[in-house]
């Protein structure tokens, strides 16, 4: 502005005006550009099954800022089990970011730390959720327990392989795509509930998180099922050989839906909100949605999704919302101290 009004009180010669009018574009083009480049840094506090994903995901993103703005950005990554990295967000660890295994552990943030709006979800297209997934069996080459659906993990001889409800969000797919199994096949809610019990005794160990069960299931040997997010299972198949593991699809399961949103006091804090939500705005992008589906999520835009639906079996799929009537009543009566799983595995 110093420059203007220097103008309009010194006129100068015609020529050399349009020259320095010709130049202001570039240096206020400089200027910005100058403080665009002030290198920032994300954290993105995610579960289990997502560090490959993001991994792939973070280095797109930051070739398409630094050509979209100039800035250069890092992206941090945390991962554990989803309920455990909740929890952690709450106690104080900056997340600019949380990509969450469910929305149960996002609303979390909300009622127990206010650190996102109750209304967070609608934030996004989709609810918030711009990749799926669902819940598949990895089982040894040959199967040789002859495990064909949710029925055959309750046979007195199978060692199921799962993580602990309490702490993992994958967990808790798992467990309530098998109740409703249950229930659908042995006689409602009390049906789901023996089915249940019957399955968490055949279970040998309970990991903190969905990883940790790959790994005692694919690298330690033990169990002779792992129930498994989709794209885990099909991550260790692609690591250790067809040769070694198949996946077996069930004939019903549970639509996964993992859910992010910004932090909100956090990116406030830190001044980083712009960024943030450019960063989850992307996932939904064309490249943000191959990435997705060559990490085997399954995508949600339309062009992604009939490109990877030939590496994905055809199953029944029903929603939380269908059968539980939403994750706040499934975490209450499922989760929570005393629900469902409390119940049942003190049985043990």
């Amino acid at each position: 502005m110093q420059q203007r009004r220097h103008f309009i009180k010194f006129p100068i010669a015609a020529a050399a005006a349009a020259s320095l009018m010709a130049l202001a574009p570039a240096f206020f083009s400089s200027a910005v550009h100058a403080q665009a480049a002030a290198p920032v840094t994300l954290l993105n506090v995610s579960y289990d099954p997502t560090r490959e994903l993001y991994n792939q995901y973070n280095q797109a993103f930051a070739k398409h800022w630094k050509d979209t703005t100039g800035q250069t950005v890092t992206i941090k990554q945390s991962h554990g089990g989803s309920g455990k990295q909740a929890r952690a967000i709450i106690d104080g660890i900056e997340a600019d970011v949380a990509t969450l295994a469910l929305a149960g552990d996002i609303d979390a943030l909300n009622k127990y730390g206010q650190l996102v709006p109750a209304d967070w979800q609608k934030r996004l297209p989709l609810n918030s959720a711009p990749y799926t997934s669902t819940i598949v069996f990895l089982v040894k080459k040959g199967n040789p327990k002859g495990i064909k659906d949710w029925g055959d993990l309750i046979k007195s001889d199978v060692k199921v392989i799962t993580p602990n409800p309490k702490t993992s969000g994958g967990a808790r797919w798992n467990y309530l795509a098998a109740w409703e199994f249950g229930k659908r096949n042995y006689g409602g809610e009390a049906g789901a509930k023996d089915y249940i019990t019957k399955l968490f005794k055949n279970v040998p160990i309970l990991d903190t998180g969905a990883r940790g069960s790959t790994v005692t299931f694919v690298q330690r040997g033990q169990g002779d099922v792992l129930l498994a997010w989709e794209n885990e299972a099909y991550l260790a198949l692609k690591e250790f050989g067809p040769e070694k593991f198949e996946i077996v699809t069930p004939s019903l399961s549970i639509l996964a839906e993992p859910t992010v949103t910004v932090v909100d006091k956090v990116v406030d804090k830190r001044g980083t909100r712009k960024i943030a939500d450019a960063y989850l705005q992307y996932l939904y992008s064309e490249e943000g949605q191959d990435i997705a589906g060559r990490n085997f999520y399954r995508p949600t835009a339309e062009a992604a999704k009939a490109k990877y639906a030939s590496q994905f079996a055809t199953l029944k799929l029903f929603t939380i919302d269908e059968a539980f009537g939403g994750w706040a009543k499934a975490d209450a009566a499922h989760f929570a101290d005393g629900g469902s799983f409390d119940q049942i595995y003190t049985k043990k």
